[in-house]
């Protein structure tokens, strides 16, 4: 796509590019005293969500003056070919935007946090992969990753690298035509509201090279279960840390939500950091409403050696 790095004649993720942290308030400072008082001393398990993503210029779904959003869940993706079609070229253009977004200040933080031995692991509700690039060692990556794709019928993965120069063969004016449309609005998880039904009508669906199969990201749909084995996982990092650490997410869903509460069970103090309400606040020890990657930065900076 011409006209710079994320293209132009979209709105959402073009709208909001990459931004580096503010410093924090005097109040919340005070606020953050507390919560590395907490956390001094032991590795803690840290829990990332979208609300960590939007200073890479990653639209999410809750954070306080989002649009309301209607993502595909996994049932009208398998039900339906038509659903398939809206969604492999939503996706498309979604995918040509999001893989230029790089790690922010709190992705770095975050990493800088394991290097010294701070982290006993990450567990991120977010698909971008952004915690990787920016170092990130020892990530469940809790929903998958939208950097690889599944066949729903041989469950073979291929990267979406791939996939992007197999779908730009089929419709090879898809992405311009989009861009000349105006009526493309990112949206999350390399997803994209479009509005113009028949370009959308005119996209061609890739199978799988494989075996003809339906390919799907492989990362968890609304609707779809997590994997047993990704829980379980995250279920022990949660248990052999002695404090658990929210960072930009509203626990909405029992996905994230599960953890906050298996932790106050067990009586481990939860940390939630986050702009605005979540889920999990009730059960929080200390709550922090800020911005998640200045305060990440903060704590980078601030703890103690161990």
């Amino acid at each position: 796509m011409a006209g710079g790095r994320h293209g132009v004649g979209l709105t959402g993720f073009a709208s909001m590019p990459p931004s580096g942290p503010s410093h924090p308030s005097d109040e919340d400072v005070r606020v953050l005293e507390r919560i590395a008082a907490v956390l001094a001393g032991s590795p803690f398990a840290l829990l990332t969500g979208a609300g960590l993503s939007t200073d890479s210029g990653i639209p999410d779904y809750r954070s306080p003056g989002s649009p309301p959003r209607s993502p595909m869940t996994y049932q009208e993706f398998v039900r339906s070919t038509a659903n398939r079609q809206r969604y492999w070229a939503r996706n498309h253009i979604g995918w040509s935007h999001l893989r230029h977004a790089d790690p922010n200040a709190g992705h770095y933080a975050a990493a800088a946090l394991e290097r010294r031995g701070y982290l006993s692991g990450l567990i991120t509700q977010n698909v971008d992969r952004l915690h990787q690039g920016a170092g990130s060692v020892n990530v469940i990556d809790l929903h998958g990753r939208y950097d690889q794709v599944v066949c729903l019928d041989c469950a073979r993965t291929y990267p979406r690298q791939f996939l992007a120069a197999v779908l730009a063969e089929l419709n090879p004016d898809f992405l311009e035509r989009a861009d000349r449309s105006g009526l493309v609005e990112m949206a999350p998880d390399a997803d994209a509201t479009v509005e113009d039904r028949e370009l959308i009508g005119s996209f061609v669906v890739a199978v799988c090279p494989a075996c003809g199969g339906t390919l799907k990201p492989d990362f968890v749909y609304f609707g779809e279960s997590v994997p047993k084995d990704r829980v379980e996982q995250s279920y022990a990092v949660v248990d052999d840390s002695p404090a658990l650490v929210v960072a930009g997410s509203s626990l909405t869903v029992m996905s994230g939500l599960r953890f906050v509460r298996h932790a106050a069970k067990v009586g481990k103090p939860v940390i939630i950091i986050n702009r605005g309400p979540t889920r999990g606040d009730d059960r929080a020890l200390i709550k922090l409403d800020a911005g998640v990657s200045e305060a990440l930065a903060w704590l980078a900076a601030e703890l103690p050696p161990l």
